[in-house]
Order: C-alpha cells, then sequence, then structure tokens
C-alpha cells in the first residue's frame, strides 16, 4: 500500500504528539510493506505566525490531495496568547473549520 499522509502538528504539544505518530507509521509501512509519503504543512497558531492566517489555500490544498490527514492540536492559552486578540476568523481554531 503506497499512500499519501499530510502531517498537521499544529500548536502546543500537538508536534510532539504527531512526530511520535509519524514514528509509529513509519514502524508501520516497514513492517508490512506500505510506503508513507509524509508532508507536513502548518495550521494553527504557528501558521498564523509564518503566514498571518490560520490555514493558507496552499496547505488546504495539499490536505485535501492527500488520502490521509493527521492532525495534532491546534490553539493556545486564550488568556495569554496574542492569537486570540485576532478577531474570531483568525483565529488557530478557524483552521480547523476550514479543513
Amino acid at each position: 500500500m503506497e499512500k499519501k499522509i499530510v502531517l498537521i502538528p499544529g500548536d502546543g504539544i500537538g508536534p510532539e504528539i504527531v512526530g511520535e505518530a509519524k514514528a509509529v507509521l513509519a514502524h508501520v509501512a516497514e513492517k508490512f510493506g506500505h510506503v508513507f509519503h509524509f508532508t507536513e504543512i502548518a495550521m494553527g497558531g504557528c501558521s498564523i505566525d509564518r503566514y498571518g492566517e490560520p490555514l493558507t489555500d496552499e496547505n488546504l490544498q495539499k490536505a485535501k490531495e492527500s488520502d490521509a490527514v493527521l492532525l495534532g492540536a491546534v490553539g493556545g492559552n486564550a488568556e495569554t496568547s496574542p492569537w486570540y486578540k485576532l478577531e474570531p476568523a483568525r483565529r488557530p481554531e478557524a483552521g480547523l473549520l476550514k479543513i
């Protein structure tokens, strides 16, 4: 089996969790003869920091063209994060609604 998997590490503990999940999938692929092509995209607060929006159209297209999406956590502390000073449509969770 050969599949394209988009990884969305997100924010907070998301990158750590997605990294470990990717390692598990790599072992599964090795053991059972699968081939997984991983592409990492930004969504959430990290995307706001990098691109100014929670999910770019380009990254959304990459997710739609994949066979699967592995999503970590998005967002941060609503009381302290600058992301939550933005209008709701520009906050990290808006990427979830878009995808």
